[in-house]
């Protein structure tokens, strides 16, 4: 009879890593997508104003948020290259909603959850494995 091989207790240290920065990432981007959808929903549409901008921002970044979040949390066999790809997609989104929340009354706490979750992106960006040049 022969017993499974170990897994090496480093290589299970960044695997629970990856799975804990993974979970991370995908709440950070349930909350922002949450957090964008209601904020966009308190702009009236269409009205030329910078306002529609922040409204439009909003949309797009709880759209994104909403796939990032569904791509990270199912255990489906996307590659790693796909799952990167929409991450630093979502990192760069949230960044860009952030910016424009910054500064618009009552937006405050939007731009922050923004924030929170492009740094949730970024981290769990560190966890993959580099991209080739």
């Amino acid at each position: 009879m022969t017993t499974p091989s170990r897994v090496p207790q480093v290589s299970q240290q960044e695997l629970y890593r990856y799975l804990e920065d993974r979970f991370a990432c995908a709440q950070a981007c349930a909350e922002c997508s949450r957090a964008c959808a209601v904020r966009a929903s308190l702009v009236d549409p269409g009205d030329g104003t910078p306002e529609e901008l922040v409204r439009r921002k909003g949309v797009i970044c709880a759209e994104v948020c909403d796939a990032t979040s569904r791509v990270l949390s199912e255990d489906s066999q996307t590659d790693e290259a796909t799952v990167r790809a929409q991450v630093e997609w979502c990192r760069q989104v949230c960044a860009e909603a952030a910016h424009a929340f910054d500064g618009h009354p009552g937006a405050e706490r939007t731009a922050e959850v923004c924030r929170a979750c492009a740094r949730a992106c970024t981290d769990f960006l560190g966890t993959l494995t580099p991209s080739a040049p």
